[in-house]
């Protein structure tokens, strides 16, 4: 397994998981914690999206995980910025097919729905799944 550059980031809802995942992401990846760096409700999703949407469109992490209670919050704000290709992942199988065949680079984790083994299967497939290229890459090209 090839050590990446990660970056992760969570709202309140995300929090405890995104503790977790880091911890777990530590022992392989270099990883930066864009927050939250505590249990606040009124904390705001789009304002942590932003940093990690940053952070992996500016190349300052390879690949990135969001967190929020659904995964759909993260989700759509990091899928506002230029060159991110997010997918929300609750199981293996489509972690492995958003990297395969949509080049996704930000692995958006439903806190709320999944548990922590599930959680640490669909990273670990995501980080460590190459894209095919070929028709999917057609296909991206489009997106832009």
């Amino acid at each position: 397994m090839k050590r990446k550059k990660v970056a992760i980031a969570s709202d309140h809802a995300g929090f405890y998981l995104k503790e977790k995942i880091v911890d777990f992401l530590k022992m392989n990846h270099d990883v930066r914690d864009l927050g939250s760096y505590k249990y606040e409700e009124t904390d705001d999703y789009p304002d942590f999206g932003k940093l990690l949407a940053k952070a992996v469109s500016d190349g300052e992490a390879e690949l990135g995980i969001s967190i929020c209670g659904t995964g759909n919050g993260m989700n759509i704000a990091v899928n506002k910025y230029p060159g991110i290709r997010s997918a929300l992942c609750w199981n293996e199988d489509i972690s492995r097919l958003a990297r395969s065949h949509n080049d996704a680079n930000i692995c958006a984790l439903p806190a709320r729905f999944i548990n922590e083994s599930e959680a640490y299967l669909i990273v670990k497939t995501f980080l460590n799944t190459d894209f095919d290229g070929g028709r999917h890459k057609r296909r991206i090209d489009k997106i832009k």
